[in-house]
């Protein structure tokens, strides 16, 4: 039986009932409060509190009045955080057509008015307000993709780094383990060593860390990495990569398609170099980012004690995000597909990270332990199911590579796409005596399963996987996402020729039926992509209806910052060519798009 002291504080009551007059770092966020691993806020919680910090959360504050939730807990030792939260928040509310979603998955009932929009620059606004000496931490998807200046497709405008519009310190980007950890320690030993020579303030005799004194540890000084801060002046390195002004791009917009690539690059990069942007009179400068998380690394995130529920203040109420991942498990972060569309690579990295089999089977125990799991695992994944651990042969060729797919247009001949690992973890968790169905919810890479590896061990563990994954690991439809049928479109999006979704439904088809087994293979589509017209979705048509498939599951292209795709249809320029590309804007021939789904 949980006590309420197993989760964070929310509240000054609760951190009463630890005995804490204070906290070291309060964290905000637009989500409600899950204590999983798999909501942003409570990891980075998690995290900081095995570092020995007193953290607290305060989940969707009130942003109108008299801003009571941001006063409660007071001021922290070290600095506020803000998370906007799992999803982009614009993305969270609205539809790619501008329409508002029919709940936010991530509040409690789906409850519309629980977040404002960029809460990451409201929360930021309303701190400053009451607090202007306190340090603030800029941290989650939001800030992370608006690290530098991005398109923001919502108000149809280039937008400069999300910092320029916050007044807040520091950006952490990325999942952020790394870098809080090392930024709260140097914080620590700062407030440690006290020197008076150094800007605290004092509070009942208790030094706490100011603006001043936070940017001296962590900026001007030894500039910690994987980090965005804002500079008045600064002084260019030899490896330092000076993009293009955001007023020249705002100009030019091929300026920002050409800034674009470099971005994109670096993000991808082992060895990355800094990046710098010229914003008005002032400098915004990214950090390369630490070494992708160690197994060893991982387990700990996943590890920590999670009581792996909503926080009881919402006893009785859905959060719909947390019903759908309950029951589901996360083996890896990171993904080398690189697709032109999406952002995971952008925020979470190119390099695959990984989990023990270890540390996943204890997290299977812990939910087969749940009173209210009654034999099914939704989902035993990552951002790409089928990418456990998945890396280069040779480590020396990967820390040189700037390729953003290791995938695409073809598959890196120094990938070891072993899909053994996978199969031991599907094995055992078949032998758990409580697990009756163990199901596949995340994407699967069909073209890895397809290819003609060079050792003939990966493509017999290939064959097996794709047999066991039909076999058993299907609720009765399998989702893949082919995205389109015509290549000049796929080559945009970075996705590979449609012959070889035929080649799998091909095989798919046929394992089924020897098996007795009646199964959907259901495809995902986007519309109106860049590079994608009207004839195209006909083509899309007339080939899918060709092969008898459904096609409900269709989404419009929705332009989210930090992207090839969305930096192409704001620009017009492919950043890696600098050719045109076309790209629909128009809402009514968006909409007609989208509709051959309909058809």
């Amino acid at each position: 039986m949980n006590k309420l002291t197993d989760w964070l504080p929310t509240t000054r009551k609760e951190m009463e009932l630890r005995g804490w007059d204070r906290a070291d770092v309060i964290l905000f966020s637009a989500d409600a409060y899950v204590d999983h691993p798999s909501f942003g806020v409570a990891v980075i919680g998690r995290i900081l509190e095995a570092e020995g910090l007193r953290v607290c959360i305060v989940p969707q504050p009130s942003w109108h009045g008299d801003l009571r939730d941001f006063k409660r807990l007071g001021r922290p030792r070290l600095f506020f955080g803000i998370s906007p939260g799992c999803m982009d928040s614009m993305v969270n509310k609205y539809t790619a057509a501008k329409r508002l979603r029919s709940e936010d998955a991530y509040s409690p009932d789906g409850r519309h008015d629980m977040r404002p929009e960029y809460p990451t620059i409201v929360y930021s606004q309303c701190i400053r307000k009451l607090y202007p000496d306190v340090p603030i931490v800029l941290g989650g998807i939001e800030a992370s993709l608006r690290r530098l200046m991005h398109y923001d497709y919502w108000q149809d405008r280039l937008r400069p780094s999300i910092l320029c519009d916050t007044d807040a310190d520091l950006i952490t980007y990325g999942m952020g383990d790394k870098v809080n950890t090392e930024l709260v320690r140097r914080l620590t030993e700062m407030l440690d060593s006290y020197d008076e020579s150094l800007d605290y303030d004092e509070v009942t005799g208790e030094a706490l860390i100011t603006r001043k004194a936070f940017r001296k540890a962590v900026v001007d000084g030894d500039a910690l990495p994987q980090t965005v801060a804002i500079y008045n002046n600064i002084g260019t390195g030899e490896d330092d990569i000076v993009l293009h002004s955001y007023e020249d791009c705002l100009k030019d917009p091929r300026l920002h398609a050409e800034n674009f690539r470099h971005i994109e690059e670096e993000s991808n990069s082992i060895h990355a170099r800094r990046l710098i942007q010229k914003t008005a009179d002032r400098y915004v400068v990214v950090n390369p980012p630490y070494p992708p998380l160690t197994t060893e690394e991982m387990d700990h995130s996943f590890d920590l004690p999670y009581t792996r529920l909503p926080h009881p203040k919402y006893n009785g109420k859905r959060i719909p995000a947390y019903e759908m991942i309950k029951f589901s498990v996360n083996m890896h972060r990171g993904c080398f597909g690189g697709c032109a569309f999406c952002t995971i690579s952008a925020h979470q990295g190119k390099f695959v990270m990984n989990r023990s089999k270890e540390s996943i089977m204890r997290e299977i125990d812990k939910i087969v332990s749940m009173p209210d799991f009654h034999g099914t695992l939704s989902d035993l994944g990552g951002p790409s199911a089928n990418m456990y651990m998945m890396h280069g042969k040779n480590q020396r060729a990967c820390e040189k590579c700037k390729r953003p797919s290791c995938i695409f247009p073809a598959i890196c001949a120094n990938l070891n796409g072993d899909h053994a690992p996978l199969l031991d973890i599907y094995r055992s968790v078949a032998a758990n005596p409580k697990v009756r169905h163990c199901y596949i919810g995340s994407g699967v890479r069909y073209d890895m399963l397809l290819h003609d590896w060079e050792d003939e061990k990966l493509n017999t563990s290939a064959r097996e996987y794709t047999r066991q994954l039909i076999l058993h690991h299907v609720s009765g439809r399998l989702k893949v996402a082919p995205e389109h049928t015509e290549d000049h479109v796929l080559k945009i999006m970075r996705k590979p020729t449609f012959m070889q979704f035929h080649k799998f439904k091909s095989i798919f088809d046929s394992i089924c039926r020897k098996a007795g087994k009646r199964q959907q293979i259901i495809p995902y589509f986007i519309s109106s992509h860049p590079g994608c017209r009207e004839s195209d979705m006909a083509a899309l048509r007339r080939e899918t209806r060709s092969l008898g498939l459904q096609t409900d599951q269709v989404q419009d292209f929705t332009p989210t910052p930090m992207t090839v795709a969305t930096t192409i249809y704001a620009t017009g320029y492919h950043p890696y060519t600098l050719e045109k590309v076309f790209c629909e804007h128009d809402p009514e021939r968006k909409k007609r798009q989208r509709a051959y789904f309909m058809k």
